[in-house]
């Protein structure tokens, strides 16, 4: 038998301690991050699960969809419905809202096409005859495959994705968000509710935050001016969602935001794979990224009439050239009208152009067709060594793609030019690395390689909007805001500034001609509200707010006469334009469709001077 006797144990100093208990706090948060981690791709996993299409009609509408290939330009439309919870579930289901939005990676640009549902279209219904009626029809009588298929007849374009959202689901997502900041352009009040009556409303003009039934009820409004008006307003809503779900979106807060509308959402998806959260997250990824005034909201111009629209099939498809094509160049080109610069514009002619054709898609007589097509828009075609236009090297080119040779002079700008006419297509640089494509391009300036996405025919040779510079439409009127002015200096810490040039046709808005508000705990603004013509209002802004979420990202800034300017532009329009001095900030604002020119605009904000003592 052996005896023996344990060794005492080691004294522990303060550092040992110190370090046990980093040790279990470490694997304390590994256990914690662990469970949270589990708990997220849970909730993901529940999420698309729970918004993916169920019914027979959304699952008819999301086999009819197209499928989004990586890397290319990518279409939802969305369908936002009156259907409502609780007695009138049965009884409503109107689309409310129908909206293109197109991502497009390749021009790093998001375009908005909305449909006013009054609009008089060809409904398209599965298992019915055509019929004329309001594109809403769709909706109510189909549901969601009834829109896909009826926008996808009148526009021509691939849809990628479908999402539908109710009443609930918007005030929902509004409210985890906390509001979404917007700026209302005029006094909104309605109380005639009830049978006959609209929907109840009451709103200040102002840059605030809107929650809940205040958001819904400015989207929906629309029944003391038009649809028109509703889908501008939608669409500057969603252009302020979209900025502050980019800007402030945490992990926890898109979690609280999937819990609060996936009973309330369905997303349907091209192809054969459900949407998953890479995805969706790669989506937020492109639209965080998006470069300042790179949203463009295309319109339906030419409309008539009130409780029908109507407009010529010509307007519904310059519409969706602009929606397709969006100038990404158009701020920049606008704003250097607008201040007279002078820009030296390289366009390459047709007849200095030459091309050569090659079928890439595999369908008989493509090659042919493009080619005869741009020769009869003046280009010059260079055949193959073969003497006829024959196969790329590959055959599975869904986008038509223009390649061209960077040795010879503005190769690029024309391949550019050629894209633009087939819609969709790629511009890439010939390289050595592609042997047999340099063999068939045969010395031609551009190669076009035809795609799947070629039906036969071009598109309309793009159309310059950029608009003409043209004299302010001002009147200098100083009287008109100076007494309001000097009503409320005393109820602002920061300097006010007087208007001294209002647009010609202009005058303070009756209801609410200023309005002191304070915007959050820390900054009052001041508003001053004009109206212009019958349903129009444009506004100053002043405040000592001076980063402001609707600050965030200026198209350019500018010093004019030793001020400093911000230049906020909507496509080729001059949406706002800020003064930034005496520590404050000085907004003029455009009416919601932008009425104002931007020379107007201009010489507005140059004419604020600060209010004497």
């Amino acid at each position: 038998m052996t005896r023996y006797r344990q060794s005492e144990p080691e004294r522990r100093g303060p550092w040992a301690i110190v370090r046990l208990v980093a040790l279990w706090t470490v694997l304390a948060a590994l256990i914690v991050a662990g469970g949270a981690a589990g708990a997220a791709y849970l909730k993901q996993h529940e999420f698309f699960t729970s918004v993916a299409p169920k019914t027979p009609q959304d699952r008819a509408a999301q086999k009819e969809l197209d499928v989004p290939i990586p890397g290319h330009p990518t279409t939802a439309l969305v369908i936002g419905t009156d259907k409502r919870r609780g007695p009138e579930a049965d009884v409503t289901g109107r689309s409310d809202t129908l909206m293109l939005v197109r991502a497009d990676p390749v021009t790093g640009s998001l375009s908005l096409l909305s449909f006013p549902r009054d609009l008089i279209v060809t409904v398209k219904c599965p298992g019915r005859t055509d019929y004329r009626d309001r594109i809403n029809a769709a909706f109510s009588e189909c549901g969601s495959q009834g829109s896909v298929d009826t926008v996808r007849a009148l526009t021509g374009l691939p849809i990628n994705y479908f999402v539908t959202v109710n009443f609930h689901g918007f005030l929902q997502l509004v409210d985890q968000l906390g509001g979404v900041w917007v700026d209302v352009d005029h006094r909104y009040f309605n109380n005639q509710t009830g049978p006959g009556g609209y929907s109840a409303i009451n709103l200040w003009p102002g840059y605030q935050r809107l929650k809940g039934y205040d958001a819904l009820a400015y989207v929906r409004y629309r029944h003391f001016d038009s649809d028109l008006f509703r889908v501008a307003r939608q669409q500057l809503f969603l252009k302020a969602l979209k900025s502050q779900i980019t800007s402030s979106l945490s992990f926890g807060t898109l979690l609280d935001i999937v819990d609060a509308v996936e009973k309330s959402v369905v997303i349907g998806r091209g192809g054969t794979k459900a949407l998953d959260f890479n995805t969706l997250r790669g989506y937020i990824k492109f639209a965080q990224d998006l470069p300042s005034g790179h949203i463009f909201q295309a319109r339906i111009d030419g409309l008539t009439g009130y409780a029908e629209l109507t407009t010529d099939p010509a307007n519904i498809t310059a519409a969706v050239r602009d929606f397709v094509q969006p100038d990404v160049t158009s701020p920049e080109k606008a704003r250097d009208v607008t201040l007279g610069i002078k820009r030296h514009t390289r366009v390459a002619r047709p007849a200095s152009v030459t091309f050569s054709v090659l079928n890439g898609n595999g369908v008989q007589g493509s090659a042919a067709n493009a080619a005869y097509a741009l020769g009869q828009r003046g280009y010059k075609i260079v055949l193959p060594p073969e003497g006829r236009p024959v196969n790329a090297p590959t055959q599975n080119y869904f986008n038509t793609t223009v390649v061209y040779d960077a040795s010879q002079k503005n190769a690029k700008i024309a391949a550019r030019q050629l894209a633009n006419l087939f819609g969709d297509a790629h511009v890439k640089q010939l390289s050595a690395d592609s042997p047999a494509l340099m063999r068939l391009a045969n010395g031609a300036m551009t190669t076009v390689v035809v795609g799947q996405n070629f039906h036969g025919t071009l598109a309309p040779a793009p159309v310059d909007r950029t608009p003409k510079r043209q004299p302010a439409v001002v009147v200098r009127n100083p009287a008109a805001t100076l007494a309001y002015l000097r009503s409320v200096r005393h109820r602002v810490h920061f300097r006010l500034e007087v208007p001294r040039l209002i647009e010609r046709n202009s005058r303070p808005e009756p209801l609410a001609p200023i309005r002191v508000h304070r915007m959050n705990k820390d900054h009052v603004g001041v508003r001053l509200t004009f109206q212009t013509g019958e349903n129009e209002y444009w506004g100053i802004e002043e405040t000592d707010w001076t980063d402001a979420p609707i600050l965030n990202s200026p198209s350019f800034e500018h010093r004019l006469h030793g001020r400093t300017f911000d230049f906020y532009y909507s496509g080729a329009h001059l949406h706002m334009i800020v003064l930034k001095e005496n520590g404050a900030t000085y907004w003029v604002t455009n009416t919601i469709l932008d009425a104002l020119s931007n020379e107007t605009m201009l010489a507005i904000a140059k004419g604020l001077r600060p209010l004497g003592r």
